[in-house]
């Protein structure tokens, strides 16, 4: 039976509603808050190739854009020849999969009448995988926790026991490591049944057609949009705090006609700590941004990221050699999409945003009895938090809003319920947006304290503490972050570092650039900003000239 085009874009459109499906059993089902709270997870459907023809528009841009080229590692170690149904695979391994070992890849096979068809996928962020825990310490993958090879997790149904019970010894918190790994199935299968539910409505037993329509068809309007580009080299650059030193990233965009390539050599080479980045993940966040300002409307699946090319000389921070360590490697990641929405800036102004916050202000909190004789448990708590986003050419930046990566903040009480913790405060930052005819995002300002009986060893993962975002066209920086105990002590943005019982750790996160000359605000909007307190009344006269 033959398929018509409009049949065809019809199931496309269905396929969203699928891997739609696919990620909110893996949100409900999630033990960590890092998924059940935060979205940090990612969902798609793939045909027999190992192409990405849908994702789930809940997810990260790292996540997603990483398991489009994950999968295809998965069919090649596994062999076409070891598939079979009720298969089910995994992997954390950060070269293959999506660039450190707290992500957990779980691809499924798809069957229709004892013929595989395809692949669905799904990746989630776990509070522990064990090693150090999530922080930038180590100085090698090996000390960042366990690596799972791309291996099975059942074959034919069959749940691999010894590889779960290597897993349980090896993670603080077995029982939600491994039930996420369970609720990464479960989100597949789910797919799957809504699939099948789908094929036997339009009466098809394969993929193929329907793979190559999106393809061709993304790829076709991808293509279109690149040439819309001017033609010419574009380059930028970018100094971030790094960890023991700071960071210069450099990126090259050359257009030429519907060929567009982003280069990052000259960046500076590889961390002694966790804070690198393997080539992978920079694709994925590179890509991003491409596709944000110029191919938006786009469906994102590999059709549609073909035509980026995205290069970085291997060895460099954003094309790590294994084995490095990149636990935390979301902190350069996030901020690739500003260096090259710099470059951007140049070919299509009036477009891009200006810099941001952009890198998550992660905390991984393990708390532990203050006493060694306390019978109280040990707690592993994980919390994600956001500066503000750069303002937009038309637009004032996002408040404590996650930009490139999209996820969510986990609830105070939620995180409550999780750790020893009390959140004492938690609210937007006054005067942290870049002053600009827009103005920049916001940050927050945080306070956490141990409760009785414990201490808190915490992850610190921040920027933007001594390189604030910058702001566009004439728009001003945002504010600086800073990390600090309550008495002022000032603590480091990267490492392990303790809050004993009764004091209190203050995060101040960063603020989003502003875009264009403040002296053109409109002088209604710094009135408005001024009684609503995101900017003080020093910054109303000295920033933006309000003499009232």
């Amino acid at each position: 039976m033959s398929v018509s085009s409009i049949d065809l874009q019809i199931m496309w459109n269905r396929l969203i509603a699928v891997v739609e499906e696919q990620a909110t059993t893996l949100i409900r089902t999630a033990f960590s808050t890092s998924v059940r709270e935060a979205g940090d997870l990612s969902a798609g459907l793939f045909d027999r190739q190992g192409r990405m023809m849908a994702q789930a528009v809940t997810g990260t841009p790292g996540h997603v854009n990483a398991m489009a080229e994950s999968v295809t590692h998965f069919t090649r170690e596994i062999g076409a020849q070891n598939i079979f149904e009720g298969d089910v695979f995994i992997t954390n391994d950060p070269w293959m999969g999506t660039g450190h070992l707290h992500d957990i890849t779980v691809v499924t096979p798809i069957f229709r009448k004892g013929t595989h068809i395809g692949f669905f996928a799904c990746t989630a962020h776990v509070v522990d995988i064990g090693g150090r825990g999530f922080g930038p310490d180590a100085g090698e993958v090996y000390e960042e926790g366990l690596l799972i090879p791309i291996t099975k997790f059942a074959e034919k149904g069959q749940v691999s026991a010894l590889l779960i019970q290597m897993i349980r010894a090896n993670v603080r918190t077995p029982d939600q490591t491994v039930g996420d790994m369970y609720s990464l199935a479960a989100c597949n299968e789910a797919g799957n049944r809504r699939l099948q539910d789908m094929m036997d409505e339009f009466a098809i037993d394969d993929l193929d057609a329907l793979s190559e329509f999106i393809m061709d068809s993304s790829r076709r309007a991808t293509l279109r949009a690149i040439a819309n580009v001017p033609a010419g080299s574009y380059e930028s650059s970018m100094t971030v705090d790094g960890y023991e030193a700071p960071v210069h990233l450099q990126v090259r965009l050359t257009v030429e006609g519907d060929r567009l390539l982003a280069d990052f050599d000259g960046t500076s080479g590889m961390s002694k700590f966790g804070v690198n980045c393997p080539e992978v993940y920079t694709r994925a966040y590179a890509c991003y941004a491409l596709k944000c300002a110029i191919a938006p409307e786009v469906p994102n699946n590999t059709g549609s990221l073909e035509p980026f090319r995205i290069t970085a000389p291997e060895g460099c921070i954003l094309a790590a050699r294994r084995p490095a360590p990149v636990s935390v490697r979301h902190v350069l990641g996030h901020l690739v999409p500003d260096v090259v929405m710099g470059a951007l800036h140049q070919a299509m102004t009036n477009t891009v945003p200006a810099e941001g916050a952009s890198a998550l202000w992660n905390i991984q909190i393990s708390a532990r009895p203050s006493s060694p004789d306390s019978d109280l448990p040990n707690r592993e708590v994980l919390m994600f938090n956001s500066g503000g986003t750069g303002a937009r050419p038309t637009l004032d930046g996002m408040s404590a809003t996650a930009f490139p990566s999209g996820v969510s903040t986990m609830s105070v009480e939620v995180t409550e319920q999780v750790g020893p913790i009390t959140v004492w405060r938690k609210d937007l930052r006054e005067g942290s947006g870049g002053a600009g005819s827009f103005r920049g995002g916001l940050g927050q300002t945080i306070e956490i304290e141990p409760r009785q009986g414990y201490d808190l060893f915490f992850n610190a993962m921040f920027d933007r503490i001594d390189h604030p975002a910058r702001g566009r066209d004439g728009g001003g920086s945002g504010g600086n972050g800073s990390v600090e105990l309550s008495d002022g002590t000032r603590l480091k943005g990267k490492g392990r570092q303790k809050i004993a019982e009764n004091q209190r750790l203050v995060l101040r996160l960063p603020g989003g650039g502003g875009y264009g000359d403040p002296s053109k605000r409109n002088r209604e909007l710094v009135r408005a900003d001024l009684e609503a307190g995101y900017i003080t009344s020093e910054q109303a006269r000295d920033d933006y000239g309000l003499k009232d």
